[in-house]
């Protein structure tokens, strides 16, 4: 993402650009008093566009209107919006809505006006929140997933992006431009980090091995100054994780522990634990998934992705938080050496796993995972996977769900979601539930079946937690969508980048 965004108090309309965008309400198109949005004539014939229905300045709808050398602009666009009070989400659906019409026109130098109540954030929003979810709703909204073809396809960007004020003449202007671009900074380093953990998501398994995921890693951790170690399968096994290696022997490409830290309050005892998932691609191994949408599962590395994505930001804004950052790496896929159902594997905790059912892999490797997390010295965890199927069918594509042990941090992380603009669901974590996970053979099963899969599929990436406060995040449902959504495109979504963040830089 390459755009440049900037804040300016000039809100002349002249300016020459290639589109100007306007937020409207339905009130001012009703309004007697005739409203001056681009030029007397363009708004007229948006007049006549709402008249006809063409045009319903709903959230989400947008109109583009050439202005035939009337304006300095070429083209306005038009983007409905709901009365005060707005939420950022609302205003992050707006700058998406905006994004896709600019996109549309291909337009690369762009002017966005915005109202005095939101610029003021009399609107329901202060200004750095507004400016942030505008911003994000924007980017997000022009991230694309670039496919690999013979002929290079051309990826249309936008230069560069003007945001102004509808007026100028306001009072504490000084301060609300400082205030807005502190926003529009966050809003883009917020969008880069999701962008970033979207590009990882999409790539081919053929191109994202465990290894190559965690040469990825060491990228970041070279870029962001942040302390990086990455565990092979020989060190693995030394140490005892049976789990990941388990999960990891029936693939050509073996797997890989990896650890990030970051140390920004090293005089503070408490420190972050992230845990991702890292399946790089699951096949469900020798408990096979049907061929159908197989191919989605590029994406099963979702958690890690959202690890890494949290990690960039962090390492960019450099909060006062300690943070140990662990992704559990593994291809899961059958073959001579793959493990089997009936199994039975030894932990690093020491716990031994009846394997009932060996597509139930990620909770095993996140099993070590949190093992790891907790002797890097992590007081407090947070796990992020794209964990079970269930997910999709209690709460569709558009929540994530949450099992945890601890009702406080819990709640820190669901208010760190609403916060973000990314919705998480408490799920009940009754001790009734771990008896579906008892083992005649083992300390415990990896699946208890079909009936509470979420909460059982949670419970057991708990019963390594080791009773620290602990937070598991199913993002199977949320983590790869199958049509755009406001600034959610087609395919990777990048979920849980931003939760993570406002989590720890809150935190």
């Amino acid at each position: 993402m390459n755009t440049r965004i900037t804040f300016g108090l000039n809100n002349v309309s002249n300016h020459a650009c290639d589109a100007v965008v306007r937020f409207v309400r339905r009130k001012e198109l009703e309004a007697s008093n005739a409203a001056v949005w681009a030029h007397p004539q363009v708004d007229d014939a948006l007049r006549s566009y709402y008249a006809k229905s063409i045009f319903k300045a709903l959230p989400g709808d947008t109109q583009i209107i050439p202005t035939l050398g009337l304006a300095g602009a070429s083209h306005a666009i038009f983007t409905g919006l709901e009365e005060s009070p707005l939420s950022a989400d609302q205003l992050r659906d707006a700058g998406a809505a905006a994004a896709k019409a600019v996109e549309r026109l291909r337009a690369e130098d762009v002017e966005i006006k915005i109202p005095e109540d939101i610029v003021t954030g009399a609107a329901g929003c202060d200004a750095r929140q507004a400016a942030q979810a505008i911003t994000e709703g924007f980017l997000l909204a022009l991230h694309r997933r670039l496919p690999h073809r013979r002929d290079t396809e051309h990826r249309h960007e936008v230069q560069a992006v003007s945001i102004i004020p509808e007026k100028d003449d306001l009072p504490d202007i000084v301060q609300i431009g400082e205030a807005w671009m502190a926003g529009i900074q966050r809003g883009i380093r917020f969008a880069q980090a999701v962008g970033y953990a979207r590009d990882l998501k999409n790539r081919p398994g053929n191109s994202l091995t465990p290894e190559g995921l965690a040469e990825e890693a060491e990228r970041l951790a070279n870029r962001l100054d942040l302390e990086c170690e990455v565990i092979d399968e020989w060190s693995a096994a030394e140490q005892g994780m049976g789990g990941l290696l388990s999960v990891g022997q029936g693939s050509a490409n073996p797997p890989r522990m990896i650890i990030l830290q970051y140390r920004g309050a090293p005089e503070q005892e408490e420190v972050w634990g992230l845990i991702g998932k890292g399946i790089t691609f699951d096949t469900g191994g020798i408990s096979l998934k049907k061929s159908e949408g197989m191919e989605k599962m590029i994406s099963d590395m979702g958690g890690a992705a959202a690890v890494l994505g949290a990690m960039q930001l962090i390492g960019t804004l450099r909060p006062s938080v300690n943070v140990v950052a662990v992704i559990a790496a593994a291809e899961n896929m059958p073959s001579d050496r793959a493990y089997k159902p009936g199994d039975v594997i030894t932990t690093l905790s020491g716990r031994t796993i009846e394997i009932v059912n060996t597509d139930a892999e990620g909770r095993v490797v996140l099993a070590d995972g949190l093992t790891v997390a907790i002797q890097r010295g992590a007081t407090k965890l947070v796990d992020v996977a794209t964990l079970t199927g269930a997910v999709s069918i209690a709460l569709g594509d558009y929540m994530t769900a949450a099992v945890s042990n601890d009702e406080k941090l819990q709640h820190q992380v669901i208010q760190a979601g609403r916060q973000a603009g990314e919705r998480i669901w408490p799920m009940p974590a009754d001790t009734y539930y771990r008896h579906q996970l008892q083992s005649d053979a083992a300390d415990l099963k990896n699946s208890g079946g079909r009936l509470a899969g979420v909460i059982t599929g949670g419970l057991f990436i708990g019963t390594f937690a080791e009773e620290k406060p602990w937070v598991h995040l199913d993002i199977s449902g949320t983590a790869w969508l199958f049509k755009d959504r406001g600034c959610e495109p087609k395919g990777a979504t990048g979920v849980m980048v931003r939760t993570l963040a406002e989590l720890l830089l809150e935190g």
